[in-house]
């Protein structure tokens, strides 16, 4: 048995109905009478709605949605106190002990609690409080 010689069963398919060809189909070819869709070319978009405001207008929009915000994982420097045998912290040490869910998202460190060793810090942002106490306890914070 060849896959490539398979056919459907006679008569099991039917041919879609071309309309407007010309052919058997008589005066309005299967097209009804009069209007848009009778007519050759006269296709209406899915999301047209026969003249009435379109949902898209009709619904209220409010507020400012800004495309360059950019979205990051926040860990706090009292995350970073709990941390065990780890004197330099990056995204990979982050994403491995379950302090951040994504690899692929940028980090920032937030001043939130105390920190009392001293760390090597690599991520992609700090706020102006959790810099001042990482450089505080002798530590390093750098940005990639």
């Amino acid at each position: 048995m060849d896959l490539s010689k398979l056919t459907y069963a006679d008569k099991s398919r039917k041919d879609k109905k071309r309309v407007g060809r010309g052919g058997s189909r008589g005066k309005t070819s299967g097209r009804g009478e009069k209007g848009q869709k009778s007519r050759s070319g006269g296709n209406i978009p899915i999301w047209f709605e026969g003249g009435q405001m379109p949902i898209q207008r009709r619904l209220p929009k409010r507020g400012f949605k800004n495309r360059n915000r950019i979205e990051y994982q926040v860990v706090n420097v009292c995350d970073l106190e709990k941390l065990k045998n780890v004197k330099e912290i990056n995204p990979t040490v982050l994403y491995e002990k379950g302090l951040v869910s994504r690899k692929d998202k940028p980090i920032k460190v937030l001043g939130n609690g105390e920190l009392s060793k001293t760390l090597t810090i690599q991520v992609h942002a700090f706020s102006k409080t959790a810099k001042e106490k990482i450089e505080s306890a002798g530590g390093r914070a750098d940005v990639l």
